[in-house]
């Protein structure tokens, strides 16, 4: 018997299916789970993709944890070199635009400019300065965000090393010297570090002293206050200092721009002195400072002991310039230190100061020397304007001054102590209506006629001549036809004495005579050994003069305290740094 055949819709409803139809099926279920499988899996793959790839992204505009710029910046070491170019801030010009420099230089100011860009002022020297840009690159180097965070943070007044592309700002930076130029940093090393808070602050340092009492200097100085951290240029911010705190803290007192112009021109005195009388045929010699005896007779002197023995520090090379003179040298001249242990806390008065002093024969009257010392001086103010012009303007931005007057060639003047006291008493202040021609001037009378010879000679260099015998020394000459009066002179600026001299006694009875006039015995330990050399050999008539250096320069520039003048000043109060 033969079986029917199956109907499909039969088929269908029953829920039945043939071997091959079901094998079929499930099949076609386990690809599709795969296939979903596969797609999730390949979704996963591209989303960690993606990430890694973002994570990249953000790692290399950040910096990530590896730093590749890690050797552009850092402390420096013995092996760090930067092979640029050495060019001097001043000396930039625009055919620098565009090149790899080198420099050295303080931090002057350092800010931050959101996380990838940072400004720094840096000084080269005096005020010299140029404004520094770095910002990090979005592949990581040569500047990292890390090494601008570093460079941003670097403290005041650090001494680094930097290598830079210089480039045109965008408009003048008016808080630099050197203001229509700028550097894009790619190295920075650090030389040494400034210290976490300033005892004194750059922008202070560079102010007027505000005080000139001179405190006891083993007391440190108060930090100056966070708003130091502002540039030099400035102005109406952090406070001024006093002398004590300034010479306290050397090195910023030493690094304020105006302090670097005086100490400028202070040298430039000191050169055209020397230029000047070595034309003029002068020798110049070294006088010692440590001596046996206090020579001059006075008590104003420093004593100290000698191995067995007592020494004291020269009160002038007055002696040895004479001595220089009789030992056959017709000019001679010197520079060094001076002692004067006076217990005077002036602004004008130092116990150790810088001499320049010249001694010279005289063939026929004592004036050749006086107007050989006028040239001097004058050489002197004339060659200033010329050689220090910019240190003179940065010096009177800070301690404003009139310009100094110098008298037109033919037209110096010259008074006689006498003419001098004559003029106060006609034309200067009431007080001064009865002063003599036999007393020496006060420093206050001093300044009135400086101002009365302003006014009437259009001149604050002048020469008082004539002094009376009772306000010289005793090896100064008495003036043959009046002995009430030398044959001596002052040296005045502003009003102020900068020089005295005149002609020496050359004759040993004369000599001896005049020790005795002035209460002092010829034969005392270093008196005899002055005279003696006198006799010993024929001494031709000479005359000079000792300058002080320190007023010089700060009474031509009108400084308001001689230690201004001075590298280190030592006063009664002083003996450091």
């Amino acid at each position: 018997m033969s079986e029917l055949p199956i109907d499909p819709a039969t088929q269908a409803s029953s829920g039945t299916a043939t071997p091959v139809e079901g094998e079929a099926a499930a099949q076609s279920k386990k690809g599709a789970k795969k296939a979903e499988a596969k797609a999730k899996k390949e979704a996963e793959k591209a989303r960690k993709a993606a990430e890694r790839e973002a994570a990249a992204a953000a790692k290399s505009a950040d910096g990530g944890n590896e730093d590749l710029a890690k050797d552009n910046y850092g402390d420096i070491t013995s092996t760090t070199r930067i092979a640029a170019d050495k060019v001097q801030l001043k000396k930039f010009s625009d055919e620098h635009v565009g090149k790899t420099v080198k420099l050295r230089a303080w931090i002057q100011n350092a800010r931050m400019q959101g996380a990838k860009m940072a400004f720094v002022e840096l000084r080269e020297v005096r005020n010299w300065s140029i404004q520094g840009v770095i910002a990090a690159s979005a592949e990581g180097t040569p500047v990292s965000k890390q090494m601008v965070k570093w460079v941003g943070a670097l403290r005041l007044e650090s001494y680094v090393l930097v290598e830079a592309t210089v480039r045109k700002p965008l408009e003048p930076v008016k808080s630099c010297r050197v203001s229509d130029y700028e550097l894009h940093l790619t190295k920075c090393y650090l030389i040494s570090s400034g210290p976490e808070v300033l005892p004194l602050g750059l922008n202070a340092a560079n102010r007027a002293i505000a005080s000139f009492e001179d405190e006891d200097p083993s007391q440190p100085a108060a930090p100056t206050e966070a708003v130091e951290s502002l540039s030099i240029t400035e102005s109406g911010v952090a406070p001024s200092a006093s002398l004590s705190t300034h010479l306290n803290n050397p090195a910023m007192h030493k690094r304020a721009p105006v302090q670097q112009a005086i100490a400028d021109i202070r040298m430039t005195v000191r050169k055209l002195f020397s230029e000047y009388l070595d034309w003029r045929g002068f020798v110049q010699f070294e006088a010692p400072c440590l001596i046996g005896a206090a020579s001059e007779g006075g008590s104003n002197v420093f004593s100290l002991p000698y191995f067995e023995k007592q020494a004291y520090l020269a009160q002038s090379p007055q002696f040895y310039k004479q001595f220089e003179i009789a030992g056959g040298r017709k000019r001679v001249y010197c520079i060094g230190p001076v002692f004067r242990a006076e217990n005077s806390n002036t602004p004008r008065h130092m116990t150790e100061f810088t001499g320049l002093d010249l001694e010279m024969e005289i063939e026929d009257h004592y004036h050749e020397v006086l107007e050989m010392i006028e040239c001097v001086m004058l050489h002197i103010f004339r060659g200033l304007k010329e050689r220090c012009h910019e240190e003179i303007e940065l010096v009177r931005a800070i301690y404003p001054a009139e310009e100094f007057l110098v008298p037109e060639p033919g037209k110096e003047v010259r008074l006689t102590f006498a003419e001098g006291q004559k003029l106060l008493r006609e034309e200067g202040p009431e007080e001064y209506r009865n002063v003599s021609d036999d007393e020496d001037m006060s420093t206050p009378q001093e300044k009135a006629l400086g101002a009365l010879v302003r006014k009437k000679f259009g001149t604050d260099f002048y020469v008082l001549d004539k002094f009376p015998e009772s306000a010289r020394p005793f090896y100064t000459l008495e003036d043959p036809a009046n002995p009430k009066v030398t044959n001596a002179y002052d040296f005045f600026m502003r009003g102020q004495e900068i020089l005295s001299g005149g002609q020496r006694i050359h004759v040993p009875e004369l000599l001896e005579a005049r020790l005795r006039k002035k209460g002092i015995d010829p034969t005392s330990p270093g008196i005899r050994d002055y005279v003696d050399v006198f006799r010993s050999a024929g001494v031709p008539p000479h005359g000079g003069g000792g300058i002080g250096l320190d007023r010089v320069v700060a009474w031509y520039l009108n400084l308001p305290s001689v230690h201004l003048a001075s590298y280190y000043p030592r006063t009664p109060k002083r003996l450091t740094p």
